[in-house]
């Protein structure tokens, strides 16, 4: 409980510090590349909830197309991602940019992950405890299956994160989800690099 309210926000602001010193070669790199394939179009900016559904504008690389039909509704997801966009996501690069979503709080290093704001009405009353903390560029979920899992087996470890923070969780889950991106296991469900959609079912 001390690490939770006094320690991990300062955790959280010496560790995206770091990486994003560390990793600004890479950031620099992939945003030149994506100036030129996507014209200009590097980032992807989206409102999220985070901590007691608070909203905030989270920050990612640009790995789809704004490509839409004749009717101006937008293709569905694989018809969308780049190929630059499909190999960001299999090594999680496309997520680095969030690293300054930690650095302002709104999110955590570890945590459950942000997900679409549409879904905040499909949650059921214990799905909806996934947001007594801040959301994290990596969490319980991400270790134990990732995309790979259900909708239903994501929650529940984001509603065990909630219950069980601690600083020696935390390393635990920044170690192996380093582990999981190297190996690249459970990027997706399917092999176009996208996610279902949760319905309030699945």
């Amino acid at each position: 409980m001390i690490y939770r309210i006094y320690f991990k926000r300062l955790f959280d602001v010496i560790i995206s510090l770091i990486s994003l010193i560390l990793f600004s070669p890479i950031i620099l790199t992939i945003a030149f590349v994506l100036f030129v394939v996507n014209r200009g179009d590097v980032f992807f900016f989206q409102m999220r909830p985070g901590l007691n559904q608070k909203l905030f504008r989270i920050i990612k690389f640009k790995t789809m197309t704004n490509k839409r039909d004749s009717f101006g509704k937008l293709l569905p997801d694989a018809e969308r991602l780049t190929n630059i966009g499909k190999m960001l996501r299999n090594i999680s690069l496309d997520e680095l940019p969030q690293l300054v979503n930690v650095l302002k709080g709104d999110m955590s290093v570890v945590g459950p992950r942000p997900l679409l704001v549409e879904y905040l009405d499909l949650y059921s009353g214990e799905q909806k405890r996934r947001h007594f903390v801040r959301p994290g560029l990596t969490g319980l979920a991400q270790i134990n299956g990732r995309n790979s899992i259900s909708w239903s087996s994501k929650f529940q470890y984001d509603v065990d994160y909630v219950d069980s923070v601690s600083f020696c969780l935390d390393l635990k889950i920044i170690f192996k989800s380093m582990y999981k991106v190297l190996v690249r296991e459970g990027i997706s469900q399917r092999h176009d690099g996208t996610v279902d959609p949760f319905n309030g079912f699945n």
